[in-house]
């Protein structure tokens, strides 16, 4: 996607604990305008902990967060998401017995009327639109996924992040959501996915980094012979 300039994201030499339990160990990652980087790794590597640092959800214990070359190591998560960070979590995280509408419209906490979040989001997701009135938790897991990354784009993001976007989805699903990604990113946002199947999401990533216990062994543009050389870090028989 030809990504070039100043990481929109980059975290440098960080490392985050769990009550005095180090997990993260030096993690150096950067993303840049208009690039998708995919995190991958085994459960339990720290994937969702830097998603969480990036986006000031949990503390970092030592090195540096930047946004557009700017430090903002220890910035609240409400001063990050209005800097243009969003995080779109494992889980989805719709409120279920509410309607499509309604889940949409909490988003007016951004500034923008009920109007523009609806038409934003049809205009991304058309089948939200016609199932505006539905209870969210009525909704396929798709659908679900689709209104919890329209709710998340309504604060127009410059950094998207994603945690397992293909959690309990159908291959087919998930290969349509990630095309809508790579959308995004041609927009020029800056995303970084984390997933535990690399397959799901390297067709459409500039980049992958691979996470094992806390650490990136390797990154680097995933294509050719990498795809194997990811497989054995993944499966830990990379030394």
């Amino acid at each position: 996607m030809g990504a070039t300039g100043v990481p929109l994201l980059e975290l440098s030499g960080v490392r985050a604990a769990y009550d005095g339990i180090t997990v993260l160990h030096g993690v150096d990652l950067a993303v840049r305008p208009g690039q998708i980087v995919a995190l991958l790794g085994p459960n339990g590597a720290g994937k969702t902990t830097t998603l969480k640092v990036a986006a000031g959800v949990h503390p970092a214990s030592g090195g540096r967060l930047l946004l557009g070359g700017r430090e903002v190591t220890g910035a609240r998560t409400a001063d990050l998401a209005r800097a243009g960070v969003c995080l779109v979590p494992e889980g989805r995280g719709v409120f279920p017995n509410l309607s499509v509408r309604d889940n949409l419209w909490m988003m007016t906490c951004t500034g923008r009327t009920r109007g523009e979040i609806e038409d934003a989001a049809y205009a991304r997701f058309p089948v939200l639109a016609d199932r505006r009135a539905q209870p969210a938790g009525t909704l396929s897991g798709g659908e679900q996924q689709m209104l919890a990354l329209a709710r998340g784009l309504t604060t127009d993001p410059a950094v998207l992040l994603l945690d397992e976007l293909s959690m309990g989805l159908a291959p087919l699903i998930v290969a349509d959501l990630y095309e809508r990604v790579a959308d995004i990113a041609r927009q020029g946002v800056a995303v970084l996915v984390v997933e535990q199947f690399a397959t799901a999401v390297l067709k459409i990533a500039d980049h992958a980094a691979v996470l094992a216990r806390g650490r990136i062994p390797w990154q680097g543009r995933p294509v050719g012979s990498l795809h194997a050389e990811l497989s054995s870090y993944y499966l830990g028989s990379a030394s």
